[in-house]
């Protein structure tokens, strides 16, 4: 924070209060593809992050400077003047958040500038965006004193990515990130917003993102077709069944009635939101319980149900796993969309070093690529940090 704030200085110059901010990334740690099926997932906020140092101006202006393009320079635009522009590159996620606070709350009386500094590994798939998104959100409502519901800017920032930027996630990324809490993970319902904390007393485990460094070619297309095929086994589903979503079923209601589903690839598809929804709920279960070893295994499970069921694993993400297995991990996935990016490990304190070593060796000899690790601790959400933690 010293050296962004340094920073800051050097761009903006020095009149005016500075206040800082951070927001982190997230790992959805069980719990993939159920978000829109009307299932449950379960992320947690990570100990990297988006940090920021922000002031107020005395004009309509508005300047943002970030340390990881540190050669785009300041990007600036006009309060009035905040719509997206290819040449914006990143700036467009917290132009995006600031226009829809003005759309949906209060026209700001006066510009901001903005230094930000990230330490969440780049392509990783570790919601880079949404963590720029929610501090800035932070920073405008508490430079401004608008005493935005924090929900509330958690619904915004998806709004920023999904019409301003015209990226279509979920709502998981935003709220994992503008709610998460130390040592805890948050079980969601991204239908109804219901959530609850758990707390994961990891004494003796670590967790682990290893990043396939496989470019994610086939994510997009290959999401749009899971979905479809997930609302074709639900409409099947309705033909007999009182259900809202495939979310709403359990395993037993499942079994008895996927012979409704008219199509085998289709009912595999479905077979995964409705087990993986339960195995979530599950996990969480055994958590509670201090139960860390039964959580590993239903991670196990979750990648086999996402490389046999829902075939969205490929053979880079099947290889981490794997290796992962082999060299001893407690549990082991895929997370993310799928066809690339990363996995989360669950791996005793003391083979972290062999671990990392062992399956980055086994990794590189099956696929010819070199993995990316990072040991991560579970951390708090967006936040203003006081003089304490600069």
């Amino acid at each position: 924070m010293k050296k962004l704030k340094d920073v800051f200085l050097e761009q903006f110059g020095q009149d005016g209060d500075l206040t800082h901010f951070y927001a982190p990334g997230r790992v959805n740690l069980i719990g993939e593809h159920t978000d829109y099926n009307g299932g449950h997932v379960f992320p947690c906020a990570l100990s990297v992050g988006t940090y920021a140092v922000a002031r107020k101006r005395k004009d309509q202006k508005v300047k943002f400077y970030s340390t990881n393009f540190s050669e785009l320079g300041i990007i600036e635009t006009n309060l009035k003047e905040l719509k997206y522009e290819e040449k914006h590159n990143w700036a467009n996620y917290p132009k995006g958040v600031i226009a829809g606070i003005q759309e949906n709350f209060v026209d700001l009386p006066y510009g901001l500038e903005i230094a930000f500094y990230g330490n969440i590994p780049n392509g990783a798939g570790l919601s880079s965006s949404a963590s720029i998104e929610l501090v800035t959100g932070i920073v405008v409502n508490e430079l401004f004193d608008l005493n935005i519901d924090r929900i509330e800017l958690v619904k915004l920032s998806q709004k920023a990515e999904n019409e301003f930027v015209g990226v279509n996630c979920g709502i998981m990324d935003q709220f994992a990130i503008g709610m998460g809490k130390k040592d805890h993970a948050i079980l969601l319902d991204c239908d109804s917003l219901n959530y609850t904390y758990t707390l994961i007393k990891l004494e003796k485990e670590k967790l682990i993102i290893a990043n396939t460094n496989k470019r994610r070619g086939l994510a997009d297309s290959k999401y749009n077709e899971r979905r479809q095929q997930c609302e074709q086994a639900l409409r099947e589903l309705q033909h007999e069944l009182n259900i809202v979503s495939l979310g709403d079923l359990s395993i037993d209601e499942f079994e008895q009635n996927k012979h409704l589903i008219s199509d085998d690839i289709v009912t595999k598809r479905a077979r995964h939101a409705v087990y993986e929804n339960q195995r979530t709920i599950q996990a969480v279960e055994k958590l509670k319980q201090g139960n860390v070893e039964e959580f590993g295994k239903l991670m196990n499970e979750s990648h086999k149900s996402l490389r046999d069921d829902y075939e969205v694993t490929g053979k880079e993400l099947d290889a981490l796993a794997e290796a992962a297995w082999s060299e001893g991990a407690i549990g082991a996935r895929m997370t993310g969309a799928g066809f690339g990016g990363c996995t989360i490990n669950l791996v005793h304190e003391e083979s972290v070093e062999s671990f990392i070593a062992d399956v980055g060796r086994k990794y590189t000899e099956e696929t010819g690529l070199t993995a990316d690790f990072y040991v991560v601790d579970i951390g708090d959400g967006a936040k203003v940090l006081s003089e304490v933690d600069v």
